[in-house]
C-alpha cells in the first residue's frame, strides 16, 4: 500500500455523470460522503461526460469541483487557466471563455450534415439540434434551463433512431463511411475521431508531466465508458437502476469490478472503498 501522501498527490478520478455519480433524478446526494474525502485530500475528480461544456459547468458548480472535464464523449477537454504549470502545446490549446480547450472532436456543423445525410438515406434519426427546447424537455426529463444547456453544442451529437435493431449496424457503417464514428449512452452519439479514452489519456499524460506517477480510477456505467474505463488502473462499473450492470461493458472491460450499488449509492461505496485502500479517509 502506498502512503496517505503518495496516494494523495497521485490519485486522479475520472467519472461518467448520468447514471453514475447521478442518478435518475439528477442528485448525488448519495454520493456527499466520498466526494467530502476526495476534496478534503485534493483529489483531482475529472467530469468525463456526454454532457456539453454548459451542462458540466452547471454540475461542476454544485460540486464545488476546479478541475478539469472532458465535454461531449472525449470531444472537448476544458482546462481551469493555468492549471497545469508547463506550456501544453502539442495540442494547440484554444481560450474559450475562461477555460483552456483542448480539443479532439470533429466540427459540430459536420455532424449536423452527417444526420441530414443519414436521414436522406433512409434512416430515421432525429438529432438534438433537430429538436425544441421543449421536445429535449420530453424526451430526457430535464427542466427547459438544462435542456438549454444540453443543446449547446461542439463535438457530439446525441440523436434517437427509430428503425429495426436489425438496422442499427448499417447505420453504423454508413457513419463509418463518412469518416465518423458513433456510441451509445442513453442515446446513440454521433461524432468524430474522439472518445472519453483518448481524452483521459491526453489529461493522464500531462498529469504525469506535473506529478510524475499517478493512479487512476474510473467509474461508469455505459457502453460509452468502455474506452475511459479501459484507460484506468481501476475500472468500477456502476448498477443499474433495474439492478444489473451493462453486459457490454461487463465483458469488453477486463479487470472491472461491480459497484455493488446503484448510480451514486454503488459509486460512494466503491470510491470509499478504494481511497481506504490507498490510505485516504
Amino acid at each position: 500500500m502506498r502512503n496517505r501522501s503518495q496516494s494523495q498527490t497521485n490519485l486522479v478520478i475520472f467519472t461518467d455523470l448520468d447514471g453514475t455519480l447521478l442518478d435518475s433524478d439528477y442528485s448525488f446526494s448519495e454520493a456527499k460522503p466520498a466526494l467530502r474525502s476526495i476534496q478534503k485530500n485534493g483529489v483531482p475528480l475529472i467530469l468525463c461526460s456526454s454532457k456539453t461544456k454548459a451542462e458540466i459547468i452547471h454540475w461542476r458548480k454544485k460540486l464545488n469541483n476546479t478541475h478539469p472535464f472532458i465535454s461531449e464523449n472525449g470531444g472537448g477537454i476544458f482546462l481551469p487557466p493555468e492549471y497545469f504549470k508547463f506550456q501544453i502545446s502539442n495540442f494547440k490549446p484554444e481560450a474559450v471563455g475562461d477555460s483552456v480547450l483542448i480539443r479532439l472532436g470533429a466540427d459540430y456543423k459536420t455532424l449536423r450534415k452527417a444526420i441530414a445525410a443519414l436521414r436522406s438515406e433512409g434512416f430515421d434519426v432525429t438529432g438534438f439540434g433537430d429538436m425544441s427546447i421543449k421536445e429535449v424537455c420530453a424526451l430526457t426529463g430535464l427542466r427547459p434551463a438544462d435542456a438549454a444547456r444540453a443543446k449547446q453544442r461542439f463535438f457530439d451529437e446525441p440523436f434517437v433512431f427509430r428503425g429495426a435493431a436489425s438496422d442499427i449496424d448499417k447505420m453504423k457503417k454508413s457513419i463509418q463511411a463518412k469518416g465518423l464514428n458513433s456510441t451509445q449512452g442513453e442515446f446513440f452519439h454521433i461524432m468524430g475521431n474522439s472518445d472519453k479514452g483518448r481524452a483521459v489519456e491526453v489529461l493522464k499524460d500531462l498529469y504525469r508531466k506535473q506529478r510524475g506517477e499517478i493512479i487512476t480510477i474510473a467509474l461508469g456505467d455505459s457502453v460509452n465508458d468502455i474506452e475511459m474505463l479501459e484507460k484506468a488502473d481501476y475500472r468500477v462499473v456502476i448498477q443499474k437502476q433495474d439492478g444489473s450492470y451493462n453486459s457490454e461493458v461487463i465483458q469488453k472491460v477486463k479487470e472491472s469490478v461491480k459497484s455493488g450499488g446503484v448510480g451514486p449509492e454503488g459509486w460512494n461505496r466503491s470510491v470509499l472503498k478504494l481511497l481506504h485502500q490507498f490510505g485516504i479517509e
